[in-house]
C-alpha cells in the first residue's frame, strides 16, 4: 500500500505532505496548490451532478433509494437551518447544503489509500499530489474567508450601513464616546476570530488524520521491508480501525463547519 522512499519514514511523510504547485509559484500561504484546487473542483462538480440528476428524476410517489438518500440529507440540513436562522432561507439553505456535502466529500478523500492518487499522478509525471483539500490550510482559509465575507454582507443587509456601524461602536459596553474604541476593538477581534476558528478547526483535524494514515502506511512498508508479518498485520488492523473511526471524524467536521456557518450568518442577521 505504501512505497516508502529509501530515506525512511520522515522523508516518506515529507514527500506526501508536499503540494503540487506551479513552477512560478513562490510558495507559502499565498501559493496556488493545484492538487487541492483540482480535487475540490472535481468533487464540487460531482456533488452538483449527483444532486441535479436526482432532482431531475425525482417523483412524487415512492422514492427510490438514491432519491430517498438525497431527501434525507436535504431534510437534515434544512432542519439545522430552521433551528438557527429565522429569516429568508432561500439562499442560506442551499449554502448550508453545499457546505455540508462538499466538505464531507473533501474530507472523505482521506479514506483513500495514502499512495493511491500519488501513484496514479506519478504515471503522468506529477511528483507530488495531496488528495485531501481540507488538510490544506490554504483551502480551509479560502472557505472560511468566504463565510466571513457573507457575514459582512448579511450584517449590512440586515442593519444597513448606519445600523451596522452603530453596532460596531456601541455594542456591547454602551453608547458613551469613551467606549467607542473598546467596543470597536472587541467587535473586530470577534469578527476576525470566526474565520480563523473555522479554518483552523477543520484543517487541524484533517491534517492530524492524514498524518495518522501516513504513519500507518509507513508501518506497512516497515513490515514488508523487514518481512515482519506481525508488523504488517498490525498495519492492516490499524488502517482498518482508524479508517472506521475516521468516518465519524470527517462527518462531524463537515457538520460543525456547516453549523458554524449558519450560526455566524444568523448572528450577523440579528439585531442587538
Amino acid at each position: 500500500m505504501a512505497s516508502e522512499p529509501q530515506g525512511g519514514l520522515t522523508e516518506y511523510i515529507q514527500h506526501h505532505l508536499t503540494h503540487l504547485v506551479p513552477h512560478a509559484s513562490k510558495g507559502g500561504f499565498w501559493a496556488v496548490h493545484l492538487d487541492s484546487i483540482t480535487v475540490s473542483l472535481a468533487l464540487g462538480v460531482l456533488f452538483c451532478l449527483w444532486f441535479w440528476s436526482k432532482a431531475r428524476k425525482a417523483t412524487s410517489g415512492v422514492p427510490g433509494k438514491g432519491q430517498a438518500f438525497v431527501e434525507i440529507i436535504l431534510e437534515f440540513v434544512d432542519g439545522q437551518v430552521k433551528d438557527v436562522f429565522h429569516g429568508d432561507r432561500r439562499f442560506l439553505g442551499p449554502l448550508a447544503l453545499t457546505v455540508f456535502v462538499w466538505v464531507f466529500l473533501m474530507n472523505a478523500m482521506d479514506l483513500l489509500p495514502v499512495d493511491l492518487l500519488p501513484w496514479i499522478t506519478e504515471k503522468f509525471g506529477i511528483g507530488h499530489f495531496r488528495a485531501v483539500p481540507t488538510a490544506d490550510i490554504n483551502m480551509t482559509f479560502a472557505m472560511s474567508i468566504t463565510v466571513f465575507l457573507l457575514i459582512i454582507v448579511y450584517s449590512f443587509k440586515a442593519k444597513g450601513f448606519g445600523g451596522y456601524m452603530h453596532e460596531l461602536f456601541t455594542a456591547p459596553f454602551g453608547k458613551h464616546p469613551a467606549l467607542w474604541i473598546p467596543n470597536f476593538a472587541l467587535n473586530v477581534v470577534e469578527l476576525l476570530s470566526k474565520p480563523v476558528s473555522l479554518a483552523m478547526r477543520l484543517f487541524g483535524n484533517m491534517y492530524a488524520g492524514e498524518l495518522v494514515f501516513m504513519l500507518i502506511a509507513g508501518l506497512f512498508s516497515a513490515g514488508a521491508g523487514l518481512a515482519g508479518w506481525a508488523l504488517y498485520g498490525a498495519g492492516i488492523i490499524g488502517y482498518t480501525v482508524w479508517g472506521i473511526f475516521h468516518i465519524l471524524i470527517i462527518s462531524i467536521q463537515a457538520f460543525i463547519f456547516m453549523v458554524l456557518t449558519i450560526v455566524y450568518i444568523a448572528m450577523a442577521h440579528d439585531h442587538h
